[in-house]
């Protein structure tokens, strides 16, 4: 069976998501007299049109193998490609003050999730995928971590809808809460880093920020402790992963123990860290007075890390892989679960940024950018 008639209507939902997604993002904007790129992702936007399309319309039975591979072979392809936005270089930027907040922010959002998770009664892999969402990089991490757990699309879309939600609650509501309590660009910065879900929601929050108060430092730091948070996420997957299979008993102790690791890290968690290698060595070699790897300056580097990790990777791979999620996906797996996956999201989401903004007060004062 022929692929294309599903990948052509996963593509065309996800360029109608992106479009909507930066057409209600100005709009956003707007209204509150700011400019800038949009605040709202497309991939989110991407899944509910899918939803709506899947639910409200008779899809036929060709688009099947289309949307699997998209689901599969994009989607893992996309992981990948994102690898390459991920650099070390910025988290040494960070300083060893401000690394220790996105750690405790990272480990207090995963512990947490998983156990509240697990005392709602809820399945552990939407748990899982909730406190990756939440604590590190918002929907990349979902997506990033579904197919190593081997989620399934009920749980990607009950995840992203509480990084969309509570993200864009965090966007709106912290930028204010920040300058009212914290003292200074610094802390103000870390706060909505760790704070904020998605990459898109946190420079829509500094942004806000910026504009209001004339703070261009505040972005600054937020952008750069959001990198470093999703540069976590090269580590987050395997131990996701060996804790979902140690859950179901499927780790080996004793001699096989090193070879249960290697079998626990699939090959696309491989490629991602690789590609977050080849960024960190170009941006070293920048930072040194060189070309990245030889052949780009400063300029060609960032205009094709941009393309892979951006275009290709997050927007074309990943955007048509979470289209074809929505697609897949009929409204009626969603019964019998209710609305504690959103008290799970929101209490991580609270417990998150009070980490954050803890961590924030305490080493805010000792990190410059």
């Amino acid at each position: 069976m022929t692929i294309a008639p599903g990948l052509a209507a996963a593509l065309a939902v996800m360029l109608a998501g992106f479009w909507l997604a930066d057409v209600l993002g100005a709009a956003m904007l707007a209204a509150r007299g700011l400019s800038g790129a949009s605040p709202i992702s497309g991939v989110p936007v991407a899944i509910v049109l899918g939803l709506a399309l899947r639910n409200l319309l008779p899809l036929p039975p060709g688009l099947a193998a289309g949307l699997k591979f998209c689901t599969t072979t994009l989607l893992r392809l996309g992981i990948v490609l994102v690898g390459i936005k991920l650099s070390v270089v910025e988290m040494a930027r960070l300083g060893v003050a401000g690394v220790p907040v996105v750690v405790v922010a990272i480990a207090t959002g995963l512990v947490f999730v998983t156990w509240f998770n697990r005392l709602l009664g809820l399945p552990p892999r939407l748990g899982t995928l909730i406190a990756a969402g939440t604590s590190i990089c918002g929907v990349t991490a979902i997506v990033s971590t579904a197919p190593a757990i081997e989620a399934d699309e009920r749980e990607v879309a009950y995840a992203v809808a509480n990084v969309v939600a509570f993200g864009l609650f965090g966007m709106l509501v912290y930028p204010y809460l920040a300058h009212a309590l914290l003292p200074g660009s610094a802390a103000i910065g870390l706060f909505l880093g760790t704070a904020v879900h998605d990459t898109s929601q946190v420079v829509g929050a500094a942004l806000t920020y910026r504009q209001i108060y004339a703070d261009d430092a505040v972005l600054r730091v937020a952008t750069v402790t959001k990198l470093t948070r999703n540069l976590f996420l090269a580590a987050v997957i395997p131990l996701l992963t060996w804790w979902h299979a140690r859950e179901r008993g499927g780790v080996a102790a004793g001699a096989s123990r090193a070879a249960s690791w290697r079998s626990l890290v699939p090959s696309f968690v491989i490629g991602f860290v690789g590609m977050a290698v080849v960024r960190s060595v170009g941006d070293a070699m920048l930072g040194s007075g060189g070309r990245a790897l030889f052949v780009w300056d400063a300029a060609a580097w960032s205009a094709l890390t941009s393309f892979i990790g951006d275009t290709a990777g997050a927007r074309w791979l990943l955007g048509t892989a979470m289209a074809a999620v929505g697609l897949n996906t009929s409204f009626h797996v969603f019964r019998g679960v209710g609305l504690k996956p959103f008290a799970v999201g929101m209490a991580g989401a609270l417990v998150v940024g009070g980490a954050g903004f803890v961590m924030a007060l305490l080493l805010g004062r000792y990190v410059t950018l």
